[in-house]
């Protein structure tokens, strides 16, 4: 979809993993403490984990319910028992803690500022309970105009109905707003499915230099957005 890039921005919305905040111990390493707890040896990689997590997420009942059924089916492909993998999902529930996150550097000062020229919206994939666990640690309960929690509320990202949820409760049109996401795949795609520009925060500096799909915008930090790049088009 093409996306108009000429009319005026009355609305943001943003990603809150890795986009917001971030937990303070890798997945890599709660994976390996839950193995540890649970008392088996490691069943599968934590990368197998989360090119998996979109499979299991709209029909997933609660984060807990996705991890057994991932872990589970993880497990089972690697030749071990399913009950192994549903141990080291429950041992994984045990070592997360969604209250041990950080905002990223510049988060609380861009919503701050962002906020008293356009309206708010978190469109986020993930467990209610789970995410609002992380918006309460980080200071953000009370920084969003609307948030959608995509994959439970609606279909999962990078389908556009979130996106047109998050729109319809902002009373905004696709072209007259940005998405801010660190994901190429869920949320740049996403946000060009909707008609909606895209602003794309990489997740470290080893990044493509031809980005695909294309975002519209590419900076290097949150903090950038404290003179968005949309009022220098």
């Amino acid at each position: 979809m093409t996306v108009p890039t000429t009319a005026p921005v009355d609305a943001v919305l943003f990603d809150l993993d890795d986009t917001l905040c971030r937990y303070r111990r890798s997945p890599a390493t709660v994976l390996e403490r839950a193995f540890e707890r649970a008392g088996v040896d490691p069943l599968f990689e934590p990368s197998a984990y989360y090119d998996r997590y979109d499979d299991y997420l709209e029909d997933s009942s609660s984060v807990a319910d996705l991890r057994e059924r991932c872990f589970g089916d993880l497990a089972v492909e690697a030749g071990f028992e399913r009950d192994a993998g549903i141990a080291v999902a429950e041992a994984f529930a045990a070592e997360r803690d969604q209250r041990a996150v950080d905002p990223l550097s510049g988060v609380p000062d861009v919503l701050e500022t962002l906020g008293e020229e356009y309206r708010l919206g978190l469109v986020t994939d993930g467990d209610p309970g789970m995410q609002r666990e992380k918006l309460a640690a980080v200071g953000l309960t009370n920084a969003f105009d609307t948030t959608v929690f995509a994959g439970y509320d609606t279909a999962p990202k990078p389908d556009p109905e979130p996106f047109g949820r998050a729109l319809a409760a902002l009373e905004t049109d696709p072209e007259r707003a940005v998405y801010v996401g660190n994901s190429l795949s869920s949320d740049v795609a996403g946000a060009r499915a909707t008609g909606i520009r895209s602003v794309w925060v990489p997740p470290g500096p080893d990044f493509p230099a031809e980005p695909t799909p294309c975002p519209d915008y590419t900076l290097e930090s949150l903090a950038d957005l404290e003179q968005p790049p949309w009022l220098e088009s």
